[in-house]
C-alpha cells in the first residue's frame, strides 16, 4: 500500500522537529546530504541555529525576566523550556505563551517565587502591543445611559486588556526591570493586582486597586455592573464602585457598552 504523500510529509516534519530540539538525537535517516559532508556536524550547525533563534525570540518577549535573572541563567532555562514546548506557530512573537507556567515549576527559579507572574505580565505587555486597534469607551457615552439602567448595563472590553493578579509584588518588579528608574528596596511578597491595556499607541501597566481585579474580571466575563459591583464588595467591603469605574474608563479598559435590560 503507497502512503499517502501528506502523510510522509508529517512523519518526516515530526521526527526532523523532534531531532532539531534534542541535542543527544542523531539526525533522521530522512536528512541526506550530498556525498563526502559530515551530516553530524552540519546537522548540529542547524539545530544550534534553531535553537539559538527561539532563545533570541524569549529575549525579545521576557527583558524583565532575564534583567533579573542574569543572561546565563535565562539562556539556560530558555533552552529546557524549547526542549519541553516547541514553537506551533512560523510567528515568533507568538511563542512562549506558556513560558510564565514553565517558570513556575522550574526547579531552579525557586527562590524566585515572583518570577512566573513577572512573565506574566511580560507576555500580557506584548500581546496587547499587538491586540487590534479600537476606539475606547468615553466617558460622555457612559453618561448618557439612563439612570434606570445602569444597574443592567454589560460593557465589552477593548482587545488589549489583560489583568494580572499576584500573591507577590510582580508588578512593582516588572517595571523595576523595564525601566532605568532607580527604585528602593522593595517587599515582594505584598500581593499586586496589575491591568495591562493600550489606549492609545502605548501599552500602560496600572495597579488595580481594592476589589478592582474581581470587578473587572467578572465585567469582562460578561457580568452586569451591579452583579460585578456585588463580587467586588464581597470580596473587599472598602470596594470603591466610582473610583474604580472612572479608573478603568481613563485607563480604556472598555469599548462598548449596552444594557442588559
Amino acid at each position: 500500500m503507497r502512503r499517502d504523500p501528506q502523510s510522509r510529509a508529517g512523519v518526516f516534519q515530526q521526527s526532523l522537529a523532534a531531532a532539531l530540539l534534542e541535542p543527544s538525537a542523531v539526525p533522521p535517516r530522512c536528512v541526506r546530504v550530498r556525498q563526502g559532508k559530515a551530516i553530524h556536524r552540519r546537522f548540529n550547525v542547524y539545530r544550534n541555529n534553531i535553537v539559538v533563534s527561539l532563545i533570541e525570540a524569549l529575549v525579545a518577549i521576557y527583558p524583565a525576566v532575564q534583567q533579573i535573572t542574569g543572561p546565563v541563567f535565562f539562556r539556560a532555562m530558555a533552552r529546557f523550556h524549547i526542549r519541553e514546548a516547541p514553537p506551533t506557530s512560523p510567528l515568533l512573537f507568538e511563542y512562549g505563551q506558556d513560558f510564565p507556567d514553565f517558570i513556575d515549576h522550574y526547579p531552579y527559579a525557586r527562590d524566585l517565587p515572583w518570577l512566573g507572574d513577572v512573565a506574566r505580565i511580560e507576555r500580557a505587555w506584548l500581546d496587547a502591543c499587538h491586540a487590534a486597534d479600537t476606539a475606547p469607551l468615553t466617558p460622555d457615552t457612559l453618561a448618557a445611559v439612563p439612570q434606570a439602567n445602569l444597574c443592567e448595563l454589560v460593557f465589552s472590553a477593548h482587545p488589549a486588556a489583560r489583568i494580572v493578579r499576584s500573591r507577590y509584588s510582580a508588578g512593582s518588579i516588572f517595571t523595576m526591570n523595564r525601566t532605568d528608574e532607580r527604585v528602593s528596596r522593595l517587599d515582594a511578597t505584598s500581593a499586586e493586582d496589575v491591568l495591562i491595556t493600550r489606549p492609545g499607541m502605548e501599552v500602560e501597566v496600572r495597579y488595580l486597586p481594592a476589589g478592582g481585579a474581581v470587578f473587572l474580571s467578572s465585567l469582562i466575563a460578561g457580568s452586569t455592573l451591579n452583579i460585578a459591583a456585588a463580587k467586588a464588595f464581597k470580596d473587599r467591603s472598602n470596594f470603591d464602585l466610582a473610583a474604580n469605574l472612572a479608573g478603568l474608563l481613563e485607563a480604556g479598559v472598555f469599548t462598548h457598552v449596552h444594557s442588559r435590560s
